[in-house]
């Protein structure tokens, strides 16, 4: 094998969700205090949960957090290849920041032969950011019936001879058999770049797992990196997946219900609501129906409206917020939550789905008509209740006009955006990531009737990655996983 080209290091898992974003989050901020320029990439994410860069390019969220780590911008080539998935068997294919295409799920295994050159320009685009690259992967090397043409895990790191160290979960039970049956099904010149391992999300004393770590290095010949006790302030950093949507949080008297989407997207919008002392949060999960004593009900994002809004309608919740609205609720929709609050959603030309057009839920005096252009910028706005300044981001594709758009939720540059019901209380907007601002959150949550706490949002989230660095050098051989990268 030739030499890395520059320091490199690739954080696989032995399936998903093993915690393979904050390993990457927590080894570059743990890098960084150290004194080195670190960076990160992620060949290929499937989420629908995405960050807008500075470039007006998309990006996973997770990878705006580990740039935030690393302390540079977020890049459009720190994600080169995003699905975002739209049904059960198709995603739309997000390549440099821009939508490519959407296709179906045994499409891809063909599409994606072409992309590995666009991921490894990226890839070297990064490395000249930064003196380290961290890299992680996705899903799992084990999934050896995606070997071919893959872009995600050993496929990458082959062409770009990176070395690899695996993450297995123990919390999930049988991580043994995770580590060492992965090993079992690579090939052998891909086992060959996987130089360690390490376990997360270890409850309890991790001594009590000293045999089975030996076991594992003495079955694989691996280098262990070390046993990482669960981290309980995850919990106050973004989530990537929607499966780590936590079903409540926050214990205030100002009671939020957010609807789980089927295709719900950038979900970190509510994660400040959930860290507020004043407020508590829960996640309306399907089947279940939405509290009669909430105060404010809001239906996220979604990278399928109309198909979202009959998902919607399948759980019973149009009821639930129509006797909401009656007993004198708010409402809030953001993005995809405020098309379905309008008359109707037309997607003529089949852009989101099958071709047609939806019945809203009527609460707002206002149409969407679904276009080909997607709006992808950062957004600097004054919130027309409140006269607070705001920053957010766009993220959408659709036009929304009518009545009700005279009384906007924001102005952009003297533009209105949004739209506000008569009474105010139901309210939609296209403006993600408003509530991480503390001036805007306190002044929205005083208009109504919260009192606000001192949370700042920026300094929490900013502890949380401090601490997760902290907790792994404490924890795991930090000092062998950079000298392994080369740093």
């Amino acid at each position: 094998m030739g030499r890395v080209p520059m320091p490199a290091l690739m954080i696989q898992g032995t399936g998903s969700n093993v915690g393979k974003s904050l390993l990457v989050a927590g080894l570059l901020r743990a890098a960084r205090r150290r004194g080195l320029s670190v960076a990160p990439f992620k060949p290929q994410n499937m989420s629908n949960n995405a960050a807008v860069t500075a470039d007006g390019g998309e990006i996973g969220r997770a990878q705006a957090l580990q740039a935030l780590a690393a302390g540079i911008p977020a890049s459009v080539h720190m994600n080169p290849v995003l699905l975002k998935p739209e049904t059960d068997t198709g995603a739309q294919v997000v390549v440099q920041g821009r939508c490519l295409t959407s296709t179906r799920a045994g499409d891809y295994a063909v599409l994606k032969q072409g992309l590995m050159a666009a991921v490894l320009d990226s890839f070297a685009a990064v490395s000249r950011l930064a003196d380290l690259v961290i890299v992680e992967g996705a899903g799992s090397p084990a999934e050896v019936n995606l070997r071919a043409n893959d872009i995600a895990n050993m496929g990458f790191a082959r062409a770009a001879n990176v070395p690899v160290v695996l993450a297995g979960d123990i919390d999930r039970g049988g991580v043994i058999a995770q580590i060492v049956g992965t090993q079992a099904v690579l090939e052998a010149d891909d086992a060959a770049l996987v130089r360690g391992f390490l376990i997360n999300k270890f409850r309890g004393d991790p001594a009590l797992f000293d045999d089975g770590y030996r076991l594992i290095e003495a079955r694989t010949g691996w280098r262990g990196f070390g046993v990482l006790p669960f981290f309980p302030d995850a919990a106050r950093l973004p989530a990537e997946d929607a499966l780590d949507l936590t079903p409540s949080g926050g214990a205030g008297g100002f009671r939020v219900a957010c609807l789980a989407l089927s295709r719900i997207a950038n979900f970190d919008d509510l994660d400040p609501l959930k860290l507020e002392p004043g407020v508590s949060l829960r996640m309306i999960l399907p089947g279940q129906a939405i509290p009669g004593d909430c105060d404010l009900v809001i239906i996220p994002g979604t990278k399928s409206t109309r198909g979202d809004l009959d998902f919607l309608r399948r759980q019973g919740w149009d009821v639930d917020i129509a006797a909401h609205v009656r007993r004198g609720g708010r409402l809030l929709g953001i993005c995809g939550g405020y098309q379905m609050l309008g008359r109707t959603v037309a997607d003529l030309g089949g852009i989101e789905g099958p071709a047609g057009e939806t019945a809203g839920l009527g609460l707002l005096d206002v149409a969407t008509a679904m276009t080909g252009d997607k709006r992808l910028t950062r957004t600097r706005a004054v919130h027309a209740a409140t006269g607070t300044a705001l920053e957010g981001y766009e993220i959408h594709i659709g036009r929304t006009e009518g009545p009700d758009r005279s009384r906007p939720f924001a102005h952009i540059d003297g533009t209105p955006e949004g739209a506000v019901s008569a009474d105010g209380r139901i309210m939609g907007s296209y403006l993600h990531g408003i509530f991480a601002g503390d001036e805007f959150r306190r002044a929205f949550l005083a208009g109504l009737g919260v009192t606000p706490g001192v949370l700042s949002h920026g300094a929490s989230v900013e502890a949380a990655l401090d601490g997760l660095a902290d907790h792994m050098e404490r924890h795991l051989d930090v000092a062998g996983l950079l000298a392994l990268a080369g740093a």
